[in-house]
């Protein structure tokens, strides 16, 4: 079941109205000022912050590779919009990717890292994806590591993880590159999609496009298509669903389906769809379907705000109203109306940013309030506290200028006028 776009008036979108463009923007700049002097942590990387906006620990803390490459691409467009300071943050981010998270004897890029050394020496799909992601928004920029980190991650994509005969990657392997048997997930891939398009719109070469659209055909066209579009998140290596899969780690591989994927892969559709030319009529249909079912199963109607998690019988497993879901709503719902345009799409951006304005945003301390309880409390059973710029700044930013690529390539080709 899916929306259909409307060809009635709509109402003046909030995205076209200065006021909102400008409260927006504001928003961005708020997140920008909360992370860019207390996260840099002078011994490389950044410091994960606590609640107040100072750092949950200096003595040795691990830093995941995720989080370096997140901030990276960030800070390049920081920059872009013409931030002073942002290109400083850059480059401390992507000489720690290259001298500390990447693996000088093996290849690849650890998961985690101290001072020292390797934390956590696996090699996975997730990591990488980011490393792609953090090398293509730093070409944009024009760092000099640019280039050498493009070609290494590409390499390492390539040879290690990509597995033609399913048009994806592998999930995990160890620091020597034995393969972690037994698993494929979705989450690595759509990220992965991200970072693939980004490396196409830096480079303009086409083999990052289709290996992109080759994941979403595997992942939305088929998968979550066969589920209703509802994305299942983790698979056999055969890529067959694998519905009683269970890991400890709720962070990064929660059981079940997560509403907040489902809203991610949106956008990301949307934007594919546009870079290839909008040659696949499948991918707005999917749009729509995937944001429409995340809008009726995964929305709390009384309390507002998404589930985490729903059991396959789409009822909410764990309760807990994280940011980023929210982050990615409110994206996809403006990319949405600027492709599908429709009453629902325009009235779910605003019911998502009212509630954000109403129980996310951290009017104390500044920031976002990464967790809330069911009843909307700010909580930290999943997250300790606020390490993440990535969702935020996007769910921002990308209403602010056209629905036609990322926000690197769109900054660039609009000169950064808002």
């Amino acid at each position: 079941m899916t929306e259909t776009p409307t060809t009635s008036p709509l109402p003046a979108l909030w995205s076209n109205r200065a006021y909102h463009r400008k409260w927006l923007l504001a928003q961005a700049n708020g997140l920008f000022d909360f992370f860019q002097g207390p996260s840099l942590n002078p011994k490389g990387g950044f410091y994960d912050l606590n609640r107040e906006g100072a750092p949950l620990a200096t003595d040795n803390p691990v830093r995941g590779i995720h989080a370096s490459a997140r901030m990276v691409h960030c800070f390049a467009i920081g920059d872009l919009l013409g931030r002073p300071g942002a290109a400083d943050m850059v480059d401390h981010g992507m000489s720690f990717l290259w001298n500390r998270h990447r693996d000088q004897q093996n290849g690849g890029y650890f998961w985690q890292v101290d001072d020292t050394g390797a934390a956590d020496s696996s090699k996975q799909g997730y990591g990488h994806a980011f490393v792609l992601l953090a090398a293509s928004s730093a070409k944009v920029i024009g760092h000099p590591l640019a280039d050498a980190m493009l070609a290494d991650i590409t390499e390492v994509l390539d040879t290690k993880f990509w597995e033609a005969a399913h048009g994806a990657i592998a999930e995990e392997f160890s620091a020597d590159w034995q393969p972690v048997a037994g698993y494929r997930g979705q989450n690595s891939n759509m990220h992965l999609t991200e970072a693939l398009m980004a490396a196409f719109e830096a480079t303009g070469e086409r083999h990052y496009l289709d290996k992109a659209e080759s994941i979403a055909d595997l992942l939305i066209n088929r998968r979550a298509r066969e589920e209703a579009f509802r994305v299942a998140e983790h698979f056999d290596e055969q890529w067959t669903v694998d519905r009683s899969y269970y890991h400890a780690n709720e962070m990064f591989r929660p059981a079940g389906t997560t509403p907040g994927h489902w809203l991610e892969w949106a956008r990301l559709v949307l934007q594919l769809w546009v870079l290839g030319g909008k040659r696949h009529d499948w991918m707005p249909e999917a749009a729509r379907g995937l944001f429409f079912q995340s809008m009726v199963l995964g929305w709390d109607k009384d309390k507002g705000g998404f589930f985490y998690t729903l059991d396959w019988a789409n009822v909410p497993d764990k309760k807990s109203k994280l940011w980023w879901p929210l982050c990615e709503g409110a994206a996809a719902a403006h990319v949405l109306n600027a492709h599908s345009p429709s009453d629902f799409h325009e009235e779910s951006y605003r019911r998502i940013w009212n509630f954000i304005a109403g129980h996310s945003l951290d009017q104390t301390f500044g920031g976002w309030h990464e967790e809330l309880t069911e009843d909307l409390q700010p909580a930290n059973s999943l997250f300790p506290g606020k390490g993440d710029l990535y969702h935020a700044l996007q769910a921002c930013l990308i209403p602010l200028f056209p629905a036609e690529g990322s926000l690197t390539k769109m900054i660039t080709e609009t000169g950064g006028t808002l």
